[in-house]
């Protein structure tokens, strides 16, 4: 049974269907697995590989952020590790 769902190819983050806990491996529906290296609230995001200050965060295929300091491979990405980043919607419709 999965632990958390990949939303996209493209996605950086997934989401957990059950809490875990750190060092629990969580299988991931769409792709892989991952250690989780944090607790992690159900219904929240996790880390697939590590991510730098700065990088984009992606989920649904989509830009929902950047991250504001490191996180972790495992590591559970949340309002305290990353920010909104203001889009430009009508030139990426182009």
């Amino acid at each position: 049974m999965a632990n958390a769902i990949l939303l996209d190819k493209k996605d950086n983050v997934a989401t957990c269907t059950a809490a875990a806990t750190a060092g629990e491996t969580i299988k991931i529906l769409g792709g892989g697995e991952i250690v989780c290296v944090e607790d992690i609230p159900i219904w929240h995001k996790v880390a697939l590989k590590k991510i730098s200050a700065g990088d984009k965060i992606f989920k649904y295929g989509e830009i929902i952020g950047e991250a504001s300091a490191d996180i972790a491979a495992g590591g559970w990405v949340s309002h305290e590790n990353i920010f909104s980043v203001p889009r430009d919607y009508e030139s990426e419709m182009i």
